[in-house]
């Protein structure tokens, strides 16, 4: 081997902030409820992921009220997309020289 592997997003590969991200990239958008029984975490945890994936500007957050009681509604940025798929190929490129 003499290239260098790339480098991987520690934010991204974090287990349970990649199977959110992994569950946004395919919905587009869900609810806190929803991401929280996918994903298994408990809601501090998903509060805790989600808040350090919006403060990277990976995800959006939308709060509202609907029927009298908030949601709380999440979506992957553009800014997330790209580095969802940055994460996807260094990930591809160390994967493929294993032997």
């Amino acid at each position: 081997m003499t290239d260098p592997l790339p480098d991987i997003d520690g934010l991204i590969h974090e287990p349970a902030r990649l199977r959110v991200l992994a569950l946004l990239s395919v919905l587009g958008r869900a609810d806190f409820m929803y991401v929280l029984r996918q994903s298994g975490m408990s809601r501090g945890n998903l509060s805790v992921q989600m808040t350090k994936l919006e403060d990277a500007k990976i995800v959006s957050v939308t709060k509202e009220l609907a029927d009298g009681r908030p949601r709380t509604t999440y979506a992957l940025t553009r800014t997330g997309r790209s580095a969802l798929q940055a994460y996807k190929q260094a990930m591809a490129q160390i994967l493929d020289v294993l032997p």
